[in-house]
């Protein structure tokens, strides 16, 4: 029984400390093949369908074949192969990422940047769109804008109310006027809601009320996604773990040989 018992410890530190090392990157794999597939299922399918449309009616154009919408069904079929046999289907993959570039410029432009913000009152007042598409905008605009608020450190602030602390970045030193007004240093900290850091509450508090934290940015916004459960880097996760299942492994189980002659000799000293 002590023999299963501890191959079944022995099994499970093992299990977690494999799982731990090979999991991010597995995860890694994961959303970078769905964002391939998304791209190339949604938007490369129907360029590549487009780039094929366009050849076969190049081919009437060349032939002088009476242009049809569809085109000769045999020419189709040509297209098809083609495209099987030398995997094009890349096509539509590599033309998606060119078009959301130009797309990307249009909308930089003053035109562009003009009719997009139209688009985008329209579709944040649609009804049930409504309900999505700001919630999808703030995520977005969090990880692509590169105009994102620039965090100086992290802090603990006593929020929402005294005894209660909370984690915050400092954005700034609060606002002029105020500060100017009650004569006192005041900082600007943004306090994440947990656990979709996009969303939050900027407070300006005073500047010795608050306690710098040897935390980075990036371990701080972990600590708020998984609700407290994550406090340092992946690392130092992982070497703590590792550490602590060898450590573990190299304990001697009570009970065994060596520490009941130890027991015994501790015994007769006493007794001496």
């Amino acid at each position: 029984m002590a023999v299963r018992g501890n191959f079944r410890n022995d099994f499970r530190r093992f299990f977690i400390r494999g799982l731990a090392a090979v999991l991010p990157t597995i995860l890694t794999i994961i959303v970078i093949v769905w964002i391939f597939t998304l791209i190339q299922k949604y938007i490369g399918t129907y360029i590549n369908r487009a780039v094929q449309w366009c050849l076969v009616q190049y081919y009437c154009l060349i032939n002088h074949i009476p242009l049809h919408w569809k085109g000769p069904d045999a020419q189709w079929d040509k297209i098809k192969a083609f495209w099987q046999t030398y995997h094009l289907g890349w096509i539509g993959f590599v033309l998606a990422f060119v078009a959301v570039y130009i797309f990307g410029r249009f909308v930089a432009s003053f035109i562009g940047r003009n009719v997009w913000a139209v688009i985008d009152q329209t579709l944040s007042k649609t009804p049930v769109i409504k309900r999505i598409y700001p919630g999808a905008k703030q995520v977005t605009d969090f990880l692509l804008n590169e105009d994102r608020v620039e965090f100086s450190r992290v802090v603990a602030v006593e929020y929402p109310r005294k005894g209660i602390w909370s984690l915050g970045l400092v954005t700034g030193n609060g606002i002029e006027a105020l500060r100017k007004k009650l004569g006192i240093d005041l900082l600007t900290v943004f306090v994440p809601s947990s656990p979709s850091p996009v969303t939050g509450y900027p407070i300006i508090v005073r500047r010795d009320e608050v306690v710098d934290l040897a935390l980075t940015i990036e371990e701080a916004l972990r600590f708020t996604i998984s609700a407290g459960v994550l406090t340092s880097s992946p690392q130092k996760m992982q070497e703590k773990l590792f550490a602590r299942t060898d450590s573990k492994t190299l304990a001697k189980p009570k009970g065994t040989a060596t520490d009941n002659t130890n027991e015994v000799q501790n015994k007769e000293k006493d007794d001496s």
